[in-house]
């Protein structure tokens, strides 16, 4: 009885072995790449509503105040515009990205932080999801005038 249990456990392991040796090379994979394909469009601007370029003229101050209110209400619990914090400091935000992806992460953070390899190294420093404020497409243009105001602050003093 020993020797058939050592036998066919040798059988078996014979068979997997001789399974995992095939060549795969001419094989086409049928598994998906771990990273989507991102279209120009999406690796600039990310994923959201906002799906053109945002025209900027001259600041609108009274915007920027509206934005000013939305950022104290609902982004500095996370956000410190001169440190980091829960997440990145956001003074300079404008000069690391686009204005279409800073409206595309905050209007659609959850899908920026699957698909998009910006949102995934940020995650990957701060550990930390951005959470869906659930703001609309008037408050993310407010917070980019805002920023934008912050912006030409800064500019001024250099």
């Amino acid at each position: 009885m020993k020797k058939f249990i050592l036998s066919a456990a040798f059988m078996s392991l014979s068979i997997l072995m001789l399974a995992g040796c095939g060549d795969s090379s001419n094989k086409k994979s049928t598994a998906k790449t771990s990273e989507p394909e991102l279209s120009a469009w999406e690796k600039e601007n990310g994923f959201g509503p906002v799906k053109e370029k945002v025209v900027l003229g001259a600041i609108d101050k009274k915007m920027a105040a509206k934005g000013e209110k939305i950022f104290e209400s609902k982004c500095a619990s996370c956000h410190k515009l001169d440190e980091r914090y829960v997440g990145p400091a956001q003074r300079n935000v404008l000069e690391r990205v686009t204005p279409e992806f800073f409206m595309n992460m905050v209007l659609n953070p959850d899908e920026n932080i699957d698909k998009h390899p910006h949102a995934k190294q940020m995650l990957a420093v701060y550990l930390q999801r951005m959470t869906n404020q659930n703001v609309n497409l008037q408050d993310a243009r407010e917070l980019l005038e805002y920023f934008r105001v912050l912006d030409e602050g800064l500019k001024a003093k250099k």
